[in-house]
């Protein structure tokens, strides 16, 4: 436990003048210098420092700025002591209810989601987290490079950062598996928002964070956050840009793989000859990739492959020659671009169809 002894100079920084002040004035601190206190306050906890070691180093700074007589000296010396204490069973009983609270919020998003409990039972346990989910909520899963740990420095970090920004409003962090996860109300898009940023940042900017869209009840929070997972493995099966991904803008996707049998004959049909160019399907599908991943521009296209817009437009004509498709056709790059993404969907060609 940090002593008064080791808090920094930086945290008592305008103190001593405060009690000047106030031993010349007989005046309260004014405003402006507790504002300043406030403000010291919350840097120290965000640098992790506990209150205990804090507020003995206010008492012990306190002594020395009367100092002098030893009957204040004394008095003060058994304030310092008994107030020392005193903070020692706040923290004790403080981590302990951040344990338990931690413990049951872990709980109750995972009978949430996995939908082990009655819906009244979750309904009572939802108002103490101050979720009604009689209305619509949305859910946002972020997901880092390392896991999210529920006492780690990434998730403090984003839960300052929301607090910060929306204060009370209703919001529901918690990790799950690795991530973390954020229940908003569904009329709150700002909140998810934020998160995203913040969780994204939270990792230095690596990872990736899915929205999935608004739904009512508690079988809409699963569906949110069913929605929020698949749009990250959507990410990772197209190689999707982040770092934020909507599941409301890739709807399609689904779609295209409810019926898979269906999408496997597309996917062979329509590119199985690539299998005859030189060095297989997948140098081919790549171009492809590249080429309808840049909005169909060959310059682009050809940056992203490391290739010049000349050999770009060969390989685009070889596609055309085996296949019969010519992905420069408006009407036929339909067809074309489908194809493709039912191969990174289904995983084609390193995974028979």
């Amino acid at each position: 436990m940090t002593s008064g002894r080791d808090i920094p100079e930086e945290y008592l920084a305008g103190y001593a003048t405060i009690l000047a002040d106030v031993r010349t004035t007989g005046r309260r601190p004014g405003r402006e210098a507790l504002d300043a206190r406030r403000a010291l306050g919350e840097k120290a906890a965000e640098a992790g420092y506990g209150l205990r070691g804090l507020v003995g180093a206010h008492l012990a700074a306190t002594r020395t700025a009367l100092g002098g007589r030893t009957a204040t000296h004394h008095v003060l010396a058994a304030v310092e002591s008994a107030v020392d204490a005193f903070a020692e069973g706040y923290e004790r009983a403080q981590r302990l209810a951040v344990r338990q609270e931690e413990a049951a919020r872990r709980e109750f998003i995972d009978d949430l989601l996995l939908g082990r409990s009655d819906l009244g039972r979750l309904s009572e346990r939802a108002a103490r987290f101050g979720l009604h989910l009689a209305h619509a909520h949305a859910v946002a899963v972020a997901r880092g490079p390392e896991c999210y740990e529920d006492t780690g420095a990434a998730v403090r970090q984003v839960e300052l950062a929301l607090t910060a920004r929306f204060g009370d409003r209703t919001v529901l962090l918690a990790t799950k598996d690795g991530r973390l996860i954020c229940v908003a109300p569904g009329t709150d898009d700002e909140v998810l928002s934020c998160f995203a940023q913040h969780a994204y940042a939270a990792f230095g900017g690596r990872g990736a964070v899915a929205v999935g869209r608004p739904h009512p009840g508690a079988g809409g929070v699963v569906t949110s956050y069913e929605e929020a997972l698949g749009a990250l493995g959507i990410a990772d099966q197209l190689g999707l840009p982040g770092p934020v991904l909507r599941a409301a803008d890739l709807l399609v996707f689904p779609v295209l793989t409810r019926d898979r049998a269906a999408m496997a004959d597309l996917v062979l049909s329509v590119l199985g000859p690539l299998r005859a160019g030189r060095g297989g399907a997948e140098p081919l599908l790549e171009t492809l990739d590249a080429y309808f991943g840049s909005g169909c521009v060959a310059a682009e296209a050809a940056r992203r492959l490391n290739l010049s817009v000349r050999a770009l437009t060969y390989r685009l004509e070889r596609i055309h020659r085996l296949t019969g498709t010519d992905p420069g056709d408006p009407v036929q790059r339909y067809t074309l671009q489908t194809a493709v993404i039912g191969a990174r969907l289904l995983g084609w060609p390193a995974h028979a169809l």
